[in-house]
């Protein structure tokens, strides 16, 4: 999981996440990763319209966005 988010950080390349708040709630969320730190990673929330930072440990699913997505971005 890693290994993809220092690899979109490079590239650009948008990401589909399902995520677990702190308080418990799960979150699907288009993110563009800016930044990765050993426990956690900034990236821009396209769902909340800023920066963020999540913990590496509460993703529950993460992967390239299809082609359709992508396109006119």
């Amino acid at each position: 999981m890693k290994g993809l988010l220092l690899r979109t950080a490079i590239t650009g390349e948008r990401l589909e996440m399902i995520y677990l708040s702190a308080k418990g709630d799960i979150t699907q969320r288009i993110i563009k990763v800016e930044r990765i730190g050993e426990e956690s990673f900034r990236a821009y929330c396209y769902t909340r319209k800023q920066s963020r930072t999540f913990k590496i440990d509460n993703i529950l699913s993460i992967a390239p966005l299809k082609k359709r997505y992508n396109q006119g971005a």
